[in-house]
């Protein structure tokens, strides 16, 4: 699910992102970054599991968002999620906060 607030898009993950979920994750972030500059808080608050599979569609959606001057971060990590983007290096790429209204505040300022 995505909702926007003002220039930024906030997308809900839930569930399980893995091998069978990501390539609707792609699709979701394809659209989003049709947008000119990109902002986008992909609030983790919801997702119990991710995988490789899953991280790299973040990364590469990264890439991208990164050479039109836009940002994405995430917001509300489980313990599981935290671990793992601090595990593969991932929190040092990407910012990490602990709710999507305070993603959204760094990213405006």
């Amino acid at each position: 699910m995505t909702d926007h607030r003002s220039d930024v898009a906030v997308l809900r993950l839930t569930g399980e992102l893995d091998a069978d979920t990501a390539p609707h994750l792609h699709g979701l972030l394809a659209d989003l970054l049709d947008r000119p500059v990109p902002r986008i808080v992909v609030d983790l608050t919801g997702l119990k599991f991710c995988d490789s599979v899953g991280l790299s569609a973040f990364v590469t959606a990264k890439h991208v968002i990164s050479s039109r001057g836009g940002w994405l971060s995430f917001a509300g990590p489980n313990r599981f999620l935290a671990e793992l983007l601090t595990t593969v290096g991932l929190s040092r790429y990407f910012a990490v906060f602990p709710e999507v209204d305070d993603a959204i505040a760094a990213g405006q300022m």
